[in-house]
């Protein structure tokens, strides 16, 4: 099998890591035509200074040991098999990134052999392209669960970014549809990855000599809607992992069943609004200063689907509202509907100045179509504040017919 034929298959196997947004085209290339869009397996991704990169997205190898229910990489699947070598992996990207096509490399793989070798390779492969080809690009590594940590150490002085996923939102979840994998294989690795980032993060601060060891820190994924878990444990074990493990992004995935497997649920559709309405609500505990029990609890466990997870709560605690736009505090004015972070700066700087009016508002950035019923300016509202029943009928989303996006996962 020659390297095309490996890139081929294994790129297709990468797409269904969200840890990192993929891409690809279907588009015929015309022979006099200018570029070229052969399936390579680019995907994108963004970096800290929030600059689009492009990535070689590729698995190392899809023949694993593993007999995961979901996966199509699984063992028992009657799937095409490949695996490439180290110096493979570092010709393709060298040869990719010296045409411009890419700017790094995402490189994952399945459990070939076992963890350890598995690891050691992907060890091999991104000290190679640091050292031996001195290779500067972005690197993002996937740490393999059950890898000794020793190795995982040693990968993340080249890596710019690793990920270990979570695969599930419950331990349960993982026996029913992953029995090989456990929960301690899968923390063990993230909890080491979350204390060590910071730690030597510290140390750079102390001493410029000292190794960087993945800079732009760790994520992972899960996938929703393959097992029963409600959107509320989701979101409280999302709160967990960014406290307890140090996390820069939780992706999320939208279940799509291609494998047919007695515990796999029969859904028609993926969960998409799902999927949506969870990287909203993870956005509220990133940015806007709100806790996973605010946004959902007892009562209300699973997301509003008719909206978003910032006005469901806001109609839930309609009596906080309205508030004074010229006197409410910074963290109140993040919790309006259609008040976001940058706006909200806006009106705490410019009402030092001025007090403010809707007009001010509008153009300063804020959504009137939904602040308008939970604010007030000057003690005045913009036309009659009518009751929460009919504020609910006027701020309902109107149905939208999703397509996966490019953080749907299908497995």
């Amino acid at each position: 099998m020659d390297i095309f034929q490996k890139l081929h298959i294994l790129a297709r196997a990468a797409q269904y890591d969200v840890s990192c947004s993929s891409s690809g085209s279907q588009r015929k290339n015309t022979p006099t035509g200018l570029g070229n869009t052969r399936y390579a397996g680019i995907c994108h991704s963004w970096a800290a200074d929030g600059r689009c990169i492009s990535l070689l997205k590729v698995l190392f190898s899809n023949d694993c040991v593993y007999d995961c229910a979901y996966c199509v990489s699984k063992r028992s699947n009657d799937i095409e098999r490949a695996t490439f070598s180290v110096q493979e992996i570092i010709d393709l990207t060298l040869n990719f990134y010296k045409r411009n096509y890419i700017e790094g490399l995402f490189l994952s793989s399945g459990v070939y052999k076992n963890p350890d070798y598995t690891m050691e390779l992907l060890l091999e492969t991104v000290k190679r392209l640091r050292i031996n080809h001195q290779f500067n690009g972005y690197i993002h590594l996937k740490a393999i669960p059950g890898a000794s940590l020793d190795l995982i150490r040693k990968a993340g002085l080249y890596a710019d970014r690793m990920s270990v996923n979570i695969e599930f939102p419950s331990e349960a979840g993982l026996k029913l549809l992953a029995p090989q994998k456990t929960k301690e294989s899968i923390l063990k690795p993230m909890a080491y990855l979350g204390k060590t980032i910071p730690a030597l993060g510290i140390e750079r601060k102390k001493f410029k000599k000292a190794p960087l060891f993945v800079p732009a820190g760790q994520t992972t994924q899960m996938v929703i809607g393959a097992t029963n878990e409600s959107d509320w444990q989701i979101l409280k074990l999302t709160q967990h992992l960014y406290t307890q493990f140090s996390l820069k992004r939780v992706y999320f995935s939208a279940f799509v069943p291609v494998m047919k497997d007695k515990n796999l649920p029969a859904l028609l559709n993926p969960p998409l609004k799902r999927e949506h309405r969870l990287y909203q609500a993870d956005w509220l505990l990133r940015f806007y200063g709100f806790k996973a029990n605010e946004i959902l609890d007892h009562n209300h466990p699973h997301f509003n689907m008719d909206f978003d997870p910032k006005t469901d709560w806001a109609l839930r605690n309609y009596h906080l509202f309205p508030v004074e736009i010229n006197k409410v505090s910074y963290e109140m004015l993040l919790r309006i509907p259609g008040i976001g972070v940058k706006s909200a700066q806006r009106i705490m700087r410019f009402r030092r100045i001025k007090n403010l009016n809707f007009e001010d508002l509008k153009k300063i950035g804020v959504v009137l179509k939904r602040a308008q019923f939970f604010i007030l300016c000057l003690g005045k509202t913009l036309g009659t504040l009518p009751e929460p029943y009919h504020i609910y009928h006027k701020l309902k989303e109107k149905p939208k017919d999703l397509t996966p996006s490019l953080f749907s996962f299908a497995f």
